[in-house]
């Protein structure tokens, strides 16, 4: 009988695509057993990679031109099938959007993010998964929102400068005018992390250092998104502070705050995507299951694309593998998220930096080694 695999894995962060990940392990998996059949299922955990994890499981790509993160016009991206839309905010608000080794934490907007949306919007979705991580900014969402009608100005009656920073300034928020087709779609934020807005857990503490924050622009960013809360408390009501709080708005710089007050619901990422790219029907057919990232860690079990896809695997009793371009998880770790075993590239190549250059053709020797010990 002829075996059926699923590959189900994210990108090799700076080496590989999911769709090269696919491809290259398709490819070695074939030069040792010739026969055997091959679905691949590109995935992703809402941060960059998540349209075109889209794309490649059907969706049409669309383009639209947004504002970056410091205000310059970029092509960004989203996928769009019947009136379900992905959107990464990554791609009109994201780190790889700025030049390489410039940083804006307190002036980094979302504006572009909110404008995507409004092109989905247009494209005439009805749901959007929102996919968010990855980001450049620590804004709460701010420019988002604005993109999206909302108005943030300051003790003169002018918009407040663009970026977290600037929302120190603020002194009223007006959300009557945002668009009112919002009010009648599905709007999923999705998310792999479980921080709140601000405090010691909050975006800036955790994440602001990522994207440049000195301690001194930390504690400026967290009293400015708090002090942003509290205006949105007066503006809309205590829903805003109960946000602030809630589990996933400080997510990508505080953006999933902005969401939650569009009404969005939160769901991890990699849940969301593997019901939107039709995961379910394609583990039915499998016998086995490889899925992987660049690095299986200890970030990989709390919410990851790996963790989501074995999880899902295991109730499905499918065995799964993975593969991997560095392994910092034992053994036993990996058995209770579903893994019954991991492959590193390091495994075939003990040198990381020739890894990281040549990991296609490594990656697909080391799947040969998956064909020897599952496939033959």
């Amino acid at each position: 009988m002829t075996q059926r695999v699923l590959i189900a894995a994210d990108k090799f962060k700076g080496s590989l695509t999911a769709v090269q990940v696919a491809e290259r392990v398709t490819a070695g998996l074939r030069r040792v057993a010739p026969r055997v059949t091959v679905e691949s299922l590109p995935v992703a955990d809402g941060g960059d990679g998540t349209v075109d994890a889209a794309v490649a499981a059907g969706f049409e790509r669309r383009e639209a031109r947004v504002a970056g993160p410091l205000g310059d016009e970029v092509t960004a991206a989203f996928a769009l099938r019947g009136d379900t839309a992905v959107v990464e905010m990554a791609e009109a608000s994201g780190l790889q959007r700025l030049p390489a080794g410039v940083f804006a934490p307190l002036t980094a907007s979302t504006h572009g993010s909110g404008e995507l949306l409004r092109a989905a919007l247009d494209a005439g979705a009805r749901t959007i998964v929102f996919g968010v991580g990855g980001s450049a900014t620590t804004d709460g969402g701010a420019g988002m929102l604005s993109a999206l009608g909302a108005r943030f100005l300051d003790a003169e009656g002018e918009p407040v400068t663009p970026g977290g920073g600037g929302l120190g300034g603020l002194a009223s928020a007006d959300l009557s005018g945002l668009d009112p087709r919002l009010a009648s779609v599905e709007l999923v934020l999705a998310g792999d992390v479980d921080n709140p807005l601000t405090g010691p857990k909050g975006a800036p503490a955790v994440y602001g250092p990522q994207k440049g924050a000195s301690p001194d622009d930390v504690e400026t960013l967290d009293a400015a998104l708090a002090h942003y809360a509290k205006v949105l408390e007066e503006a809309v009501g205590a829903r805003a502070t109960e946000y602030a709080a809630a589990p996933g708005a400080g997510a990508a710089g505080g953006i999933g705050f902005g969401a939650l007050l569009l009404g969005a619901r939160f769901r991890p990422g990699i849940e969301v995507l593997l019901d939107v790219l039709g995961f379910a029907p394609a583990l039915d057919r499998a016998d086995l299951v490889i899925t992987g990232e660049g690095s299986l860690d200890e970030q990989t079990l709390h919410g990851k694309a790996p963790a989501g896809v074995a999880a899902a695997a295991r109730a499905a009793g499918k065995e799964v593998v993975a593969v991997c371009g560095r392994l910092a998880l034992p053994p036993e770790a990996l058995g209770r998220a579903g893994i019954r075993r991991a492959y590193p590239l390091t495994q075939a190549e003990p040198d990381v930096a020739r890894c990281i250059a040549d990991a296609g053709p490594i990656l697909e020797r080391v799947a040969e080694g998956i064909a020897r010990d599952f496939l033959t």
